[in-house]
């Protein structure tokens, strides 16, 4: 194994730092903002073309919240948006450790937008555990794609049978095997031993 892509949210970070609940748990509460007219009036019609890069988070969010809330900043909600959305599996992280220092090379590949992807590297730290970031905006396509998965495997340099890959989404598992990844389901409580000995029972 040269490369190791891991998926992000399901895998890497599980919802809300302090006990795990999804990050829009408590947002009427704590901002005044029902999570069903979010989805409606936001996620719904504008997050595909979003998560794509083919337009940014910012206009959208904005003007969607200045008719269902107009009391809050879009800057506001992004904020406690990824903040609410930050818990990591410390163990997954000194596990991916470990096979850094053997010289595998780590990269995270999910879907996102510009906004989170950049927060996830610089202010949650990640990009001191991974050598990059492959995500859907910024690749134009989205897991389970067959060209995100060729536009990653281009950028990491290697061929498609060197890579294994963890994601939480059957879907996207799926579409990795179909590119020639190898690819293992993870679930919750899962170990990353576990997870890689699905594929390469002999190596560890």
């Amino acid at each position: 194994m040269k490369v190791l892509m891991v998926d992000v949210d399901g895998v890497l970070v599980n919802g809300r730092p302090a006990d795990g609940l999804p990050f829009a748990t408590d947002l009427e509460r704590d901002l005044g903002l029902p999570l069903a007219p979010l989805q409606r009036e936001f996620f719904k019609p504008y997050w595909p073309d979003i998560v794509t890069g083919r337009e940014p988070i910012e206009p959208r969010l904005t003007a969607v919240l200045a008719n269902i809330a107009p009391h809050i900043e879009t800057e506001t909600l992004l904020g406690y948006w990824f903040a609410n959305d930050s818990r990591l599996d410390k163990r997954l992280l000194e596990d991916l450790a470990g096979l850094r220092k053997g010289g595998v090379a780590l990269y995270l590949a999910t879907n996102q937008e510009h906004r989170r992807a950049a927060w996830l590297m610089s202010e949650l730290g990640l990009a001191t555990h991974f050598d990059d970031i492959f995500y859907s905006a910024k690749l134009g396509h989205r897991k389970p794609d067959q060209d995100f998965f060729r536009l990653a495997t281009a950028k990491a340099g290697v061929e498609p049978h060197e890579i294994m890959f963890i994601d939480d989404a059957a879907e996207n598992i799926e579409g990795a095997r179909q590119f020639g990844w190898n690819a293992a389901r993870w679930t919750p409580g899962m170990m990353l031993e576990n997870a890689l000995s699905v594929l390469h029972p002999t190596r560890l």
